[in-house]
């Protein structure tokens, strides 16, 4: 069963996650409400196709989700969006769904991708890149996210990789 319920994707469920900073557990988590009351954010919780396609897709989804903010902060969520859809995409089996939304407290945005687990191969596309060409995708999100990881459903058919980053 391919969960698209956004709670379940939530880290409080997520176990220990792979990375965090003091203070960030992953238990301090989300709401429909933003911290900026001219900025409130519906969750998001979208579909991708299981293309290169969907990486653009996704940042033009979290671009309408921060408001069209044009700053430092805004621009680390987007691209940590992409790099976790483009590891789906390269790495994991359809389908592939996005998931934003903003914390209570720390003026945060929790980001989650959920995919149907590991390949058994990589996607097609990827083969033409060098190995210089990969394997940046965690680093660059460990750097810009505070803290990041990943929940496996119990049943083996999901995962949720997910990160959590300030907007301001």
């Amino acid at each position: 069963m391919y969960v698209t319920d956004l709670d379940s994707t939530r880290p409080e469920t997520a176990g220990a996650p792979r990375h965090t900073r003091a203070g960030d557990h992953p238990a301090r988590t989300a709401s429909t409400e933003s911290l900026c009351p001219d900025q409130r954010a519906t969750p998001v919780t979208r579909d991708l196709d299981h293309t290169p396609q969907s990486v653009s897709h996704a940042r033009h989804l979290t671009q309408q989700f921060l408001g069209n903010s044009r700053n430092d902060a805004a621009e680390a969520v987007v691209l940590v969006v992409s790099e976790l859809v483009t590891n789906a995409i390269e790495h994991a089996q359809p389908p592939v769904m996005l998931h934003l939304h903003r914390e209570t407290t720390g003026n945060r945005v929790w980001v989650g991708v959920t995919d149907g687990g590991p390949a058994p191969d990589e996607a097609s596309w990827t083969s033409p890149r060098t190995d210089a060409e990969h394997g940046r995708g965690l680093s660059i999100i460990d750097t810009l996210a505070d803290a990041h990881g990943t929940h496996h459903l119990t049943n083996g058919t999901a995962t949720t990789h997910w990160a959590r980053l300030h907007t301001t």
